[in-house]
């Protein structure tokens, strides 16, 4: 113990010598460096790598670096004093990096307005290319060159010269909504084992559903009846229809097509196994599966007609869409509540079917 004592009462000399040349500057950076590597070792107590951090790099560096190469050497550091330069290294070069920033080499970007016009022109118009976009921001008076217009469509990932011109599904049913119903067959069965087949067709416009019949034998002849009812009363609701949508079940005879083609309605096959060329009619049908045939236990043909026709009673004055901004087919949205009775809501229920299918009205 002695001999220790004797051994570092040495070295604690030798240093307290060491210190005699140094300034007061010197010394007052080393003791800040020294105690902000302590505060360093506390806050990672328990870990087996000591790691700085930016700022604790950007401190010991703005301390150390005035002192002397050999008194840097001599300090009792974590780091090498290479590692201390590096960082003042990195540090200068942030500094000179965000203060002298180089500019954005050649031309200024596109001003934001112009960018969204031209979007919108193309998202309107999609059969214009990159050049019948440039034509009309000229009649507008926007100066840009053919090429900004190329850059912007590109960016987008919008081919600029497409073709557009091809009118797909999708939006041929948008476009034709107005003019567009479609039809399909429902298979259910009954209690007593009976399978019975319901035919429905349904307005793109407007989702107003129309029941056209249910048979336990869709024959040829029953099929064709069917069109003639669903001419006829188009005819004498006074609305025309130009396309008729349907699968290629075999339950459609070529009659249907002809009685149908006669009233001035074409008819359009879709393609084979491709449900979703019909998919309004499809979603309606989930409709009324979901709603009406899976809650109620069908006894024959005669309560299954019943139970369309109340089906058919709620669906068209009642049931909002969201296609359609949550307008029933036959009803339109009313007008908002005024603040008053909104405060006192009475809403009243009427039932159908015994209560399979529930109405909500104002309370007189």
């Amino acid at each position: 113990m002695l001999l220790r004592l004797a051994y570092l009462t040495v070295t604690n000399l030798f240093s307290a010598l060491r210190l005699l040349p140094m300034s007061d500057r010197d010394k007052d950076a080393e003791i800040l460096a020294l105690r902000h590597q302590i505060t360093a070792l506390e806050r990672q107590l328990g870990t087996n790598r000591i790691k700085f951090t930016p700022a604790d790099r950007a401190i010991l560096a703005a301390l150390l670096i005035p002192l002397p190469r050999q008194t840097l050497r001599r300090l009792r550091l974590l780091v090498r004093p290479d590692t201390v330069l590096r960082w003042h290294r990195d540090l200068i070069k942030r500094r000179h990096a965000h203060t002298c920033r180089p500019k954005k080499p050649g031309r200024p970007p596109t001003v934001p307005s112009i960018r969204r016009l031209v979007l919108r022109l193309v998202r309107e118009n999609p059969t214009w290319g990159y050049r019948r976009v440039h034509g009309e921001l000229a009649t507008l008076g926007i100066k840009v060159a053919a090429s900004t217009v190329w850059e912007i469509l590109t960016s987008q990932g919008i081919d600029p010269a497409p073709d557009r011109a091809a009118t797909t599904w999708a939006d041929f049913l948008r476009s034709q909504a107005d003019a567009l119903l479609a039809c399909d067959f429902i298979e259910t069965v009954t209690l007593t084992g009976q399978r019975q087949y319901i035919l429905a067709a349904i307005e793109h416009a407007t989702r107003r559903i129309r029941i056209l019949g249910t048979t336990a034998h869709p024959t040829a002849a029953w099929v064709s009846q069917a069109a003639r009812n669903l001419a006829m009363d188009l005819t004498d609701a006074n609305t025309t229809f130009v396309y008729l949508i349907r699968d290629r079940d075999a339950k459609y005879p070529a009659l249907f097509d002809d009685i149908l083609t006669n009233a001035g309605i074409q008819v359009v096959r879709t393609g084979i196994r491709i449900p979703r060329m019909n998919a309004i009619m499809e979603r309606w049908v989930q409709t009324c599966r979901h709603e009406l045939l899976d809650r109620t236990l069908i006894w024959n043909e005669r309560h299954l007609h019943h139970a369309l026709h109340q089906f058919e009673l709620h669906y068209n004055p009642h049931q909002p869409h969201q296609a359609t901004n949550q307008t029933a087919p036959l009803r339109a949205v009313p007008e908002p509540l005024p603040h008053t009775q909104i405060t006192q809501l009475k809403a009243r229920r009427r039932d159908r079917l015994g209560g399979v299918l529930h109405e909500y009205q104002h309370a007189a």
